[in-house]
């Protein structure tokens, strides 16, 4: 009986302690979402996501709770979001318009794109460019689909980090070789992209902070982060 009590403590213990994640990380993702999306649904869905993350997390695979919670709810909301089928096909277009020019600009030069030349390949302003970059930023996230994985193949990239030797091998294999092309990507960012990686998913600073960090807008901060994850999803694309 003390042991299951113990448990119960510990359990509430890191839910009263992490509970503030999930605001910070719904807020973050609504930011940037449609009018008719409430919040709430997306703090109950990442509700779920800690709850998920208390019961498999192990603390003797030396990831730190708060960055495996971060993370298991930042993919609960997406999930949750995904699920609604919530992005019009305007904005799928405009994603997949944006993905496509950092991709191609990229493989012609073998150089970060600049913005006038994306604007260029796109045929708008540099203006046009940051709002559309603004536009489809909640939807700037790195899925399972665009590492060469999809959930039907019974694989969750966080369950590896909890439990590498209950995965089967050859998953395994191919999630060092997506982890090792995800770090190589991120290391050719631009220092202000890679900084606002750094800052965003691991010191979880949100994008008002990091603007501060940085001396530049949040809104400044939102097309930057856009645009990074733009042009990852075309390297990622091309190489895995």
């Amino acid at each position: 009986m003390t042991t299951m009590q113990n448990v119960k403590t510990e359990r509430d213990r890191l839910l009263e302690e992490n509970i503030h994640l999930v605001k910070i990380i719904a807020y973050q993702v609504a930011v940037n979402l449609p009018p008719h999306i409430d919040v709430n649904d997306l703090i109950s869905a990442g509700t779920i996501g800690l709850l998920e993350s208390i019961d498999r997390f192990d603390s003797g695979k030396g990831v730190q709770f708060n960055t495996y919670a971060s993370i298991r709810i930042r993919g609960a909301i997406m999930d949750e979001l995904r699920s609604m089928d919530w992005m019009t096909r305007s904005m799928r277009d405009k994603s997949n318009q944006l993905e496509k020019a950092y991709d191609q600009i990229e493989r012609k030069t073998g150089r970060p794109a600049e913005t006038e030349e994306v604007a260029r390949f796109l045929e708008i302003s540099t203006d046009e460019l940051n709002s559309m970059l603004s536009q489809v930023s909640a939807v700037s996230v790195l899925n399972l689909e665009d590492l060469g994985m999809s959930h039907d193949e019974g694989m969750n990239i966080l369950d590896c980090i909890k439990d590498p030797d209950g995965s089967d091998p050859m998953q395994l294999v191919k999630l060092e070789q997506i982890k090792k092309k995800v770090a190589e990507a991120v290391e050719t960012l631009p220092d202000k992209e890679k900084l606002i990686i750094s800052l965003y998913y691991y010191d979880e600073l949100t994008l008002k902070e990091i603007g501060k960090v940085l001396d530049i807008t949040e809104s400044r901060v939102c097309q930057l982060h856009s645009q990074t994850m733009h042009r990852l999803k075309g390297r990622l694309k091309r190489t895995l």
